[in-house]
């Protein structure tokens, strides 16, 4: 289903793209054929400067840009072209022309007329802009992704392989142990020796130790234990929703994922994030835990409401 999404995405977005690079074709956003005109000063044989005024720069492209300051760039004359050189100021209509033209430092142009101190010039042709920046984007994170995970691979062998030491030690036992009380509070409702309790258990101690694989199978049977108590089905009970909302708030002792993705992508430090990983998480595991507990004691989202509406609607 994910990848139906994400397929989906990156339709919308070249959809998109496209539909703006044929709107910007129809009005010639790029003036594509036409002259523009610059005074050009010489310095030297080869070398010199353009220059040109921001209310004729609004004119010609139909921006604005504001005040009547000259800019000036280098530039480097030939026979039969310029290359100016862009600078902080270059606006940024110059800017897409030069990156779709394939440098970001340089502006190209063919010269039509040179006369009385001024070029008259062409600036190559400029088109499709945001539909190639999508597409590039699509193959440069492609290529990102693959890094990353050939990347992973060595890190996460390694995490997972401690986790495994110390699900085999009996250390995920330990904690299940310790969290006993703990879960009999947070699940008044369910009976202390349940199955469901024993699957919650494991389920987030081996979250919290960043087995994630291991966790995902003990979930499902967590859920399928509490769906077994659960008066209405097919609707989730108080026990359901705030096992849910643990799951959600992510507390992990040991965030193997993000340590190994900082690792992949050059951290000098990656399992710096560590305590403010924990913190963080135990505050949002603690503020869904809360939360849930409040809803399902406020009167619309008594669960014994959807229980008397079923059996008002058997009878």
């Amino acid at each position: 289903m994910l990848n139906y999404v994400w397929i989906a995405l990156v339709a919308i977005g070249v959809i998109a793209a496209a539909s703006s690079d044929i709107y910007d074709a129809s009005t010639n956003r790029y003036r594509n054929g036409e002259w523009f005109e610059v005074r050009y000063d010489s310095i030297s044989a080869e070398a010199g400067t353009v220059s040109f005024t921001k209310e004729y720069f609004d004119h010609f492209y139909d921006v604005n840009m504001g005040g009547s300051d000259t800019l000036v760039f280098p530039a480097t004359l030939s026979s039969d072209s310029v290359r100016i050189t862009l600078g902080a100021e270059t606006p940024e209509i110059w800017t897409t022309i030069a990156k779709t033209a394939g440098s970001e430092k340089r502006l190209d142009a063919v010269i039509r007329r040179h006369t009385d101190g001024y070029l008259f010039v062409v600036f190559p042709i400029t088109s499709l802009v945001r539909t190639k920046a999508v597409l590039d984007a699509v193959i440069s994170y492609s290529s990102l992704a693959v890094t990353i995970s050939l990347a992973l691979i060595g890190v996460m062998a390694f995490w997972l392989g401690i986790m495994k030491l110390g699900e085999d030690s009996g250390l995920i036992n330990i904690i299940a142990r310790v969290m006993k009380p703990v879960m009999a509070r947070i699940f008044p409702e369910i009976p202390p020796d349940h199955p469901a309790i024993g699957a919650m258990i494991m389920n987030i101690a081996a979250n919290m130790l960043g087995l994630n694989n291991a966790a995902t199978p003990l979930g499902l049977k967590a859920m399928e234990e509490l769906e077994k108590l659960n008066p209405n089905k097919g609707t989730a009970s108080n026990a359901m929703v705030t096992f849910l909302v643990i799951n959600t708030g992510g507390l992990t002792i040991i965030p193997a994922t993000a340590i190994a993705i900082r690792a992949a992508l050059g951290s000098k430090d990656p399992t710096v994030i560590l305590m403010t990983s924990f913190f963080g998480a135990g505050l949002a595991t603690i503020a869904g835990i809360a939360a849930a507990k409040i809803l399902q004691r406020l009167k619309p989202y008594r669960i014994e409401k959807v229980a008397k509406a079923a059996e008002a609607e058997n009878k």
